[in-house]
């Protein structure tokens, strides 16, 4: 399935499928060969970015947000065609996000007070003088 037309039908869904739909599609494109906790903080930041509300109040919106999350820098005419990695990431969300819903002191966190990544590749200028986690490929980083 093409990413444009994937992020479409996501846009269309009812909540909280959608949101379901928006945060798979974000750690897929992210995190698709990472392990399941790099892949849990991966969906651990939008949400923290959705509950801060700086991004946007649903998942869609934050990940959706200009330049932040790769579903808005990978073309629109992008394949996703792994569909176990696909399925792994509609899990890996669902969870996700039914953590997220447990009040703050029973939730199992990966990353915590991390609203950033990059991978350990690069270091964005955000980045420098911070102190960060690091799972897989992915560093993980508390800015705001």
């Amino acid at each position: 399935m093409k990413l444009s037309l994937l992020m479409w039908v996501a846009s269309v869904l009812p909540q909280p499928v959608a949101d379901q739909a928006c945060l798979a599609t974000t750690v897929y494109l992210e995190s698709r060969s990472e392990s399941t906790v790099g892949q849990m903080a991966v969906a651990e930041v939008a949400l923290r970015r959705r509950e801060r509300g700086l991004w946007g109040d649903t998942v869609c919106k934050v990940v959706t947000a200009p330049h932040q999350f790769a579903v808005t820098t990978t073309p629109g005419s992008f394949d996703i065609n792994n569909l176990a990695a696909f399925r792994k990431a509609w899990q890996i969300a669902g969870q996700s996000l039914n953590n997220w819903e447990l009040p703050l002191k029973e939730r199992r966190l990966y990353v915590p007070h991390a609203d950033h990544f990059a991978t350990v590749a690069i270091a964005p200028s955000w980045s420098l003088n911070r102190a960060g986690t690091t799972i897989g490929e992915h560093r993980f980083y508390a800015v705001n």
